[in-house]
């Protein structure tokens, strides 16, 4: 159970997120959550369609003329003509655009989902269905085609006198499964003569570590370290055994190594989140703060006989401004502070969550904080 100074702190502190990582021991996590494998990784999709049966939400054909070109092209190619110079008026379409994410390995006839959204001023996709997309990779092959009903999760509605109120966002909306894959996308994957791992977080130690469990598992001079980010795996020659292989390697347990010593500070939200590794050298702190309290007492003046039958009662303001100093507490840190002393010295004089940034980098500009400021 936390000391009662940081749950006391916890409830206080209702703008400030403090996370200390106290002294536990390091967890041992899977080759999976730490890496990924360079080259297997989802491609991104992006094509332009048409969502029809809106109930009057569409497109202003008259400020996006892009909708009635494509409504133009699609009835040409059913054989429907129409004249020239005439001026559609189409309310019930929208110009949407409509992307996805191909996963690694998709095989053609599966099924992924896809997000469409406005481009013209259409009010809502609500209850719109997306005619035949395609959509296309960046080097402008179709890979998969979409079409279907919109799930759409925000909506709007106006009055006559033009007033309008929206929860979400109606102009956006989802198909699952809403899209059929039409090509695969080329892999080395079976090919390639080494796997490289890549981590999510790069550290010299963690990549050592993994390097060094995959060969006490896999056999010496499986694996090796080729930075802070990459690892090189020597897999089987067999393309058949490749599968298996990367089953066993991903399930593999090693304890990362412990990141570096930071304190970030987010100056937007006063969020402070504070790493385990966080120590300062002997430093005396004190902190106060002016208190500047202004309040406003209007009141009534009334004229006075013989003025009162030519004057009128006015409301006159009357401020009152108070300037107080609270006391500031001065606490000492001893050689080697930990993050748990940290906080509860700042619990201890009652610090505020702005106090507490400012504590922080003071001690940084004085050569006390043992840590990496980041303000964000």
């Amino acid at each position: 159970m936390l000391p009662a100074t940081i749950r006391k702190f916890a409830r206080t502190a209702s703008v400030i997120l403090l996370l200390p990582l106290l002294a536990q021991p390091v967890m041992a996590e899977r080759v999976k959550d730490l890496a990924s494998i360079a080259g297997v990784r989802e491609n991104q999709l992006v094509g332009y369609g048409l969502v029809v049966g809106l109930n009057g939400t569409g497109d202003q054909t008259t400020q996006t003329p892009f909708t009635v070109q494509s409504i133009i092209n699609m009835l040409t190619q059913f054989g429907v003509t129409i004249p020239a110079g005439v001026s559609l008026q189409l309310k019930n379409v929208a110009g949407v655009t409509v992307h996805a994410e191909l996963p690694a390995f998709s095989k053609p006839g599966q099924k992924i989902d896809v997000t469409v959204a406005s481009i013209g001023n259409a009010k809502s996709l609500r209850g719109g269905s997306l005619l035949m997309a395609p959509l296309r990779g960046a080097d402008g092959n179709v890979y998969a085609v979409a079409q279907g009903n919109l799930v759409v999760g925000g909506f709007g509605a106006s009055g006559n006198d033009g007033s309008s109120v929206t929860v979400n966002i109606p102009s956006a909306g989802r198909i699952p499964n809403g899209a059929t894959v039409e090509r695969s996308v080329s892999s080395d994957f079976y090919t390639r003569d080494s796997i490289i791992l890549n981590l999510h977080v790069p550290d010299f130690t963690t990549a050592n570590r993994m390097a060094k469990q995959i060969n006490d598992t896999m056999g010496p001079d499986t694996a090796q370290a080729m930075d802070a980010v990459s690892i090189s795996v020597r897999p089987p020659l067999q393309a058949k055994h490749r599968t298996s292989f990367v089953s066993m390697l991903e399930n593999l347990e090693i304890e990362p190594g412990e990141v570096a010593a930071k304190v970030i500070v987010n100056s937007r939200t006063g969020t402070v989140v504070i790493g385990s590794n966080v120590t300062v050298t002997p430093a005396a702190v004190s902190h106060g703060s002016l208190v500047v309290t202004i309040s406003e007492r209007p009141f009534a003046s009334q004229p006075q006989a013989p003025f009162s039958d030519a004057g009128e009662t006015v409301v006159l303001p009357d401020s009152q401004v108070e300037i107080t100093q609270e006391d500031g507490s001065m606490f000492l840190f001893e050689p080697g502070t930990s993050l748990n002393e940290i906080v509860q010295a700042v619990n201890r004089v009652g610090a505020a969550p702005g106090d507490l940034v400012a504590i922080l980098e003071a001690l940084k500009q004085a050569g006390a904080l043992r840590a990496e400021l980041v303000v964000i």
